[in-house]
């Protein structure tokens, strides 16, 4: 199949989020490039060398996510040796690498270190200088790129190596090209809705929508003859599809809610503040994970107790004792708290029932009241949402970064 696998070998991508290879997914995906199957298999050499047989006869580039100075990595390196009929060899150009690092950070390099420059005879270091390297395999049928489970040096691996092998490998030669419309506050179905005349379409470009995160991505794919006729033909879809999602369309491709908020604030000189309870600290971490964010983010405050959200926001006892902390009374006072403390335009609060216990009669768990304040403006909105602890502080953050959002972008 003209198509990538990526595979990640370790016990924890089993039962947790595999952020590694989904990042390689999207990559690949966004550079127009077919993705058929991610898999995840445990540090098991049968196991492993199972998947990677099958992978070899079925995909055209198998992209393998394991860590070099672990077990995975030691057991991917054996089953790719023994599947490709080689032995294991001393690559040099990878130890001295392997050397470099550990001089880098001004350490000695242990001796069993040097097992880690140990590679399939015939595969092909791929250096970085941000950090641990990966390596190529190219097989009778198959190209093997084997990459670190971090994410340290992942961005530049590929940039650098992956994404300019894959098209070599995966490209035909028409030229597609590929764009992903992010949506937020609008459920898959409604967007399937207002893109019926899209989904199927056959011609000028291909459209699909994908749920990821709560937001619901629209992905176009332009194939033509030429890279300028991809170049129109996806401009042309674009414009018509974004009409369509109007302002539930908040970004493309690699933009993320946080950073398009920012953006926002930033251009328009406003500052924010925000009052956490629910959420942990959540809101705060996505907001500041923004390079650049001192440029509008003031300060934030955890306030879990009703005491804390009396000292530090200075939210009325007779709102706790009549309404609770949850509700949407304790979330404006929250929001307009914060503002006053901060002395900014702009306030976020977030209190709720995250779970799993704590349910209440008529605020059982995933109950969340967000408040927001905007320029002396004060509401407040109730939600209930699904799933785990994690889940719902997830979702509660997505939804006050889209209360801000459309309420920055109304005042314009």
């Amino acid at each position: 199949m003209i198509a990538a696998l990526v595979l990640t070998v370790g016990a924890a991508p089993l039962v947790g989020a595999d952020r590694a290879g989904g990042r390689v997914a999207v990559a690949l995906i966004a550079a127009g490039l077919p993705v058929a199957s991610r898999q995840a298999v445990d540090e098991d050499e049968a196991a492993v060398e199972a998947a990677l047989r099958h992978a070899l006869d079925a995909y055209a580039l198998v992209v393998v996510l394991a860590g070099a100075g672990g077990a995975a990595g030691e057991i991917v390196r054996r089953a790719l040796a023994r599947l490709s009929g080689t032995r294991l060899v001393l690559n040099e150009r990878l130890l001295t690498a392997i050397e470099a690092a550990f001089q880098k950070r001004d350490r000695a390099m242990p001796r069993r270190a040097e097992r880690l420059a140990l590679l399939p005879q015939g595969a092909t270091p791929w250096i970085v200088p941000s950090g641990e390297p990966a390596w190529l395999l190219e097989t009778a049928t198959a190209g093997v790129a084997v990459l670190p489970a971090g994410e340290a040096a992942l961005g530049e691996l590929l940039e650098r190596h992956l994404l300019p092998y894959a098209h070599g490998r995966l490209a035909g030669k028409e030229a597609v090209l590929v764009r992903t419309l992010r949506t937020v506050g609008v459920a898959a179905a409604e967007v399937e809705e207002r893109l019926a005349s899209f989904l199927p379409r056959d011609g000028e470009a291909a459209v699909t929508c994908l749920p990821v995160d709560d937001e619901v991505w629209v992905r176009i794919r332009a194939r033509e003859a030429t890279p300028t006729l991809a170049r129109e033909t996806l401009a042309r879809a674009d414009a018509e599809i974004a009409l369509q999602l109007g302002a539930d369309c908040y970004g493309r491709d690699a933009d993320t809610l946080e950073g398009v908020v920012g953006a926002l604030l930033r251009d328009r000189g406003l500052t924010l503040a925000i009052a956490e309870s629910c959420t942990g600290g959540l809101l705060g971490h996505r907001i500041t994970n923004v390079p650049g964010s001192s440029a509008y983010f003031e300060q934030g405050v955890l306030v879990y107790s009703n005491r804390a959200k009396q000292a530090l926001l200075g939210v009325p006892e007779s709102v706790l004792r009549a309404h609770g902390a949850v509700s949407a009374q304790c979330a404006e006072a929250m929001a307009r708290g914060i503002c006053a403390a901060a002395g900014t335009p702009c306030g976020l609060a977030i209190t709720g029932i995250a779970g799993p216990d704590g349910g209440l009669p008529g605020k059982p768990v995933g109950t969340v009241f967000v408040g927001l304040s905007v320029a002396g403006e004060t509401r407040a909105r109730r939600f209930r949402f699904a799933g785990d602890r994690e889940s719902v502080k997830w979702q509660s953050t997505q939804v006050a970064l889209d209360l801000l959002r459309r309420a920055v972008l109304e005042r314009a």
